[in-house]
């Protein structure tokens, strides 16, 4: 029999945001390893999120987060958190996980939500940049498509909500793409960030 404890249940339950069922049987299919267990329930989350994403989600909450300074707000930040059900929306993990997302956006200050959405013509811009700065800093030709290919991956980082580590590790270890994937599948449903808004003092448009 493989060996784990109640206690490895319950972590794995609570670290991977799956069902106690869920849990266990990955446990039992890995023979008790903790860290293969939490990867094959993490490719079967992503693999059946992209199933939900599918189906319509018309139901949501709307987070929020206010930054005070000096007894003033400085940065406010509105989150649509879309979901399929009344009854996941007005659950206090999701309405929490919507609250979370706006707290993250004050600080990471996303530019996009996911890369899809990234201009097209601003992305060309930057890969055309990052070249002409590699072929300054006298790099090889050759390896010039590479550094573009990683840099680029680093300004997806600096600017894509989904691509974000999210910002209170606390919460959640991850990106904030693998905060709401996670809640996708503990929750079952089609769950995505739909918009954001966020307005700080004394920045322009």
């Amino acid at each position: 029999m493989p060996e784990f404890t109640a206690k490895d249940v319950q972590k794995l339950r609570q670290d991977a945001g799956v069902g106690m069922m869920d849990a266990k049987k990955a446990l039992e299919e890995t023979g008790g390893d903790f860290e293969k267990a939490f990867e094959l329930l993490r490719e079967r989350g992503l693999a059946q999120a992209a199933k939900r994403a599918e189906r319509e989600a018309t139901e949501g909450a709307i987070g929020y987060y206010i930054h005070m300074q000096n007894d003033r707000p400085v940065v406010g930040v509105l989150v649509e958190l879309a979901c399929e059900t009344d009854f996941v929306a007005k659950s206090d993990e999701f309405k929490q996980t919507a609250n979370d997302i706006a707290l993250h956006v004050s600080w990471g200050n996303p530019r996009w939500i996911t890369r899809e959405q990234v201009d097209e013509a601003e992305l060309e811009k930057e890969r055309d940049l990052i070249a002409r700065q590699a072929a300054g800093e006298g790099k090889p030709e050759q390896v010039i498509p590479k550094i573009v290919e990683g840099r680029i991956e680093k300004f997806y980082e600096d600017n894509v909500l989904y691509d974000q580590t999210f910002v209170n590790p606390e919460r959640f270890e991850g990106t904030v793409g693998e905060m709401v994937a996670a809640l996708a599948a503990k929750m079952g449903e089609n769950i995505s960030v739909r918009r954001i808004a966020r307005f700080a003092v004394g920045e322009g448009n």
